[in-house]
């Protein structure tokens, strides 16, 4: 896992997170910017598989449980599909607010993934 990219991508899910959040609770109902960066956040991610998968091939091994930190991928890749979908289908300011908060929980789960292929010694 390449650190700064982890940070970039945990970043980018911060500020989409908060603005979906800020923005529902104003009582905006979904729009292009927060299904865009909700979809951003899943672009992210998408990557972030392909480069975990070749990492180990350049010499970038994990220090944690390999089983773990991919069961986070995983998990952290469907949640904005689902968000998306649960905003096209419940055009409301809640599911801004939805938006938003699976954003924070991707950029909790993307800085977990770092320490656990960074930090932890299995």
């Amino acid at each position: 896992m390449i650190e700064w990219f982890s940070w970039v991508q945990a970043g980018i899910a911060i500020l989409v997170g908060v603005l979906a959040v800020i923005l529902g609770l104003a009582g905006k109902k979904p729009n292009d910017y927060t299904m865009g960066g909700t979809a951003l956040v899943g672009v992210l991610l998408v990557a972030q598989l392909v480069v975990a998968l070749l990492a180990p091939a350049f010499g970038n091994n994990a220090t944690g449980s390999v089983l773990e930190y991919y069961t986070y991928l995983v998990s952290a890749i469907l949640i904005p599909p689902a968000a998306i979908s649960y905003g096209l289908v419940d055009r409301t300011r809640w599911s801004t607010v939805v938006l938003g908060v699976a954003c924070l929980a991707v950029a909790v789960m993307v800085l977990r993934m770092q320490q656990i292929w960074a930090v932890q010694v299995a």
